[in-house]
């Protein structure tokens, strides 16, 4: 048979998962398609307790606040369009009231604080290199998860290099964990086309030489055996060499189309899931589509 397709080699992970593992995700919104298609199969998951979250110096930076319990005060609030706004979250903790905004990015904060110290796996999913600095006296300060609209004069726009993205992600506080790294599939067209690959680039490589360090220091940790815990899962591979066609994008033509989501989904349960756990969570996700059944009202 002619092939239609180049396939990605998956290589086998370190370790697997199963249904005793607890699972942090974080990232852009391809961790939400993950998280969400793991907890309709049964996992116990706490997926972007931020919201979503796409570059790699917010993501250590709201870990580092939770490990550390740093809770957000007034000034990481910033009030626009008649809404108070973390600079730190997704616009779905915005509020009117400012003491209602900080009670929920607050309370977030500390799940992830409660949750980060039962987990075991940790899943990142960058999204792009691309940062957005709020000008703060004048100067450059703190990178910000979200800009909520506030005015472009307010921000100083920047593609981190290589090494700012690799030691980002060695600033995560999680070298106790098993953890996955992903480049997002989702294409960020907003960057051009070519900032979004410059931006991608940046991104496979910072995580490839992270990969490579945590596994010399596991090896070195286990005294010349190797206990790999850090594995690379190609999503972004998948959607642009398997799935090279816009039929597997949405109508946006920049996000997956769910059957995309459900390709890499699969691809996911292969590489991590045994066949054990597998049939487990066609079973709770038959139970879970159970559940969402609405019964027709013959009234």
């Amino acid at each position: 048979m002619i092939p239609l397709q180049t396939n990605v080699e998956i290589l086998q992970p370190p370790f697997t998962i199963d249904h005793n593992d607890k699972v942090l995700l974080l990232g852009s919104c391809f961790s939400d398609n993950v998280g969400t298609r793991m907890q309709q199969a049964g996992f116990d998951v706490l997926c972007n307790p931020f919201g979503p979250l796409y570059n790699p110096l917010s993501i250590a930076d709201c870990l580092r606040r939770s490990l550390k319990g740093d809770y957000l005060t007034d000034d990481d609030l910033v009030f626009n369009d008649g809404m108070w706004h973390s600079w730190y979250h997704y616009g779905s903790f915005s509020a009117v009231e400012k003491e209602r905004c900080l009670e929920m990015c607050n309370e977030s904060l500390q799940a992830t604080t409660e949750f980060l110290r039962t987990c075991n796996t940790v899943v990142i999913t960058l999204g792009t290199a691309y940062v957005y600095h709020l000008i703060e006296e004048g100067r450059r300060g703190r990178v910000v998860s979200n800009c909520h609209r506030v005015q472009p004069n307010r921000f100083e726009r920047r593609l981190l290099n290589v090494a700012e993205c690799r030691d980002a992600l060695w600033a995560l506080p999680i070298h106790n964990k098993r953890t996955i790294i992903t480049v997002s599939p989702i294409r960020h067209l907003a960057d051009s086309a070519h900032g979004n690959q410059l931006s991608k680039s940046r991104l496979l490589l910072a995580a490839d030489l992270y990969k490579e360090q945590r596994s010399l220091d596991d090896m070195e940790n286990a005294r010349g055996r190797y206990n790999f815990s850090t594995y690379y899962f190609p999503a972004y591979e998948i959607m642009l060499d398997e799935l090279r066609d816009y039929r597997f994008y949405d109508r946006d033509m920049v996000h997956p189309s769910p059957l995309a989501i459900d390709i890499i989904w699969q691809h996911f349960q292969n590489a991590f899931f045994s066949s054990v756990t597998q049939n487990l969570c066609r079973q709770n996700e038959k139970d879970y589509r159970r559940t969402q059944h609405r019964p027709i009202s013959r009234q």
